[in-house]
């Protein structure tokens, strides 16, 4: 088995596979996908996904924008990167070197899980300058289990990823589709056949599963929960009330420290509700352009 996805083999039918190119930026070579026309909306996956994520919102954007979508590094078809770049703020230093690689400069980012965590990194940290951020279920706070932090999940995702063996015996694990399927339908969101196929595709590679373990076991949200009353640009959050992976009410605990930012709650939907719903998250994804730089 290969470690790494291999794109002529599991990218032989990605959605979007018209939009894809390589292209190095931060030590790295990164697989993106740039379509459309107008101004520049960024799309950020969370952990353990890919492009193959805003599959059908990608679409529905260009129509209007020049849409961006990578695959983080380590991810999907984007190189195994250093340990550095797996931290919130390497993702967020990453993200805006592929962006002026690309020539572009996103006036909205929209960042699922994990993705609106870097969206905001990466926005405090002078990386990029958009307008609004969407946040859709947004790990951007630390989840807590009762009165503490959930500092045990860290830690035993370093263990794991010091473990050479344990990226293998998962991928291994994810050869049965339908244990892919248990952990997604576990997020609250029922998906599509077509998308379960792309994940379990992905969670067979070893180094996917790697780069996902590496960015859990680095994250750390403390500082980006320090420096988050000082966010610039318009922030929505975008919350499923069925999403059982961030819990839906870390979103008030978000907007204490934004007082600013807008909650639009979608009951039913769940983690993966730009999956569940592409129409509608590209829809409030569009609101958030500025008319003033929309053609």
């Amino acid at each position: 088995m290969s470690r790494r996805p291999d794109w002529a083999h599991d990218g032989r039918d990605w959605p979007n596979r018209e939009a894809s190119r390589f292209v190095p930026a931060a030590g790295i070579v990164w697989h993106v996908q740039v379509t459309g026309d107008g101004p520049c909306v960024l799309l950020l996956h969370g952990t353990g996904a890919a492009t193959h994520s805003w599959a059908r919102v990608m679409p529905l954007l260009a129509r209007r924008f020049t849409v961006v979508a990578p695959d983080l590094p380590g991810h999907g078809f984007t190189d195994e990167p250093p340990d550095a770049l797996l931290t919130l703020p390497g993702m967020a230093r990453g993200v805006g070197d592929l962006m002026r690689a690309l020539g572009l400069r996103p006036v909205t980012i929209a960042g699922h899980s994990a993705g609106a965590a870097i969206a905001c990194r990466a926005t405090l940290d002078d990386r990029l300058d958009p307008r609004a951020i969407v946040s859709i279920n947004g790990a951007i706070v630390p989840i807590r289990n009762g009165p503490g932090d959930l500092a045990w999940f860290s830690d035993l995702a370093r263990f794991m990823v010091s473990l050479p063996v344990v990226p293998w015996f998962l991928s291994w694990q994810a050869a049965d589709r339908g244990t892919v399927e248990r952990v997604l339908r576990g997020t609250g969101s029922e998906i599509s056949r077509e998308s379960l196929e792309f994940y379990t595709r992905l969670f067979r590679r070893p180094g996917h599963v790697a780069a996902a373990l590496g960015m859990m076991a680095a994250w750390d949200l403390h500082g980006l929960t320090r420096d988050l009353p000082r966010l610039r640009p318009d922030l929505l959050l975008i919350v499923g009330e069925n999403d059982r992976t961030v819990p839906p009410g870390d979103a008030d605990r978000v907007r204490a420290l934004v007082p600013s930012a807008r909650i639009v709650r979608l009951p039913s939907l769940g983690h993966l509700a730009h999956e569940e719903r592409p129409e509608l998250l590209a829809d409030l994804i569009a609101d958030t352009v500025p008319q003033a730089v929309t053609p």
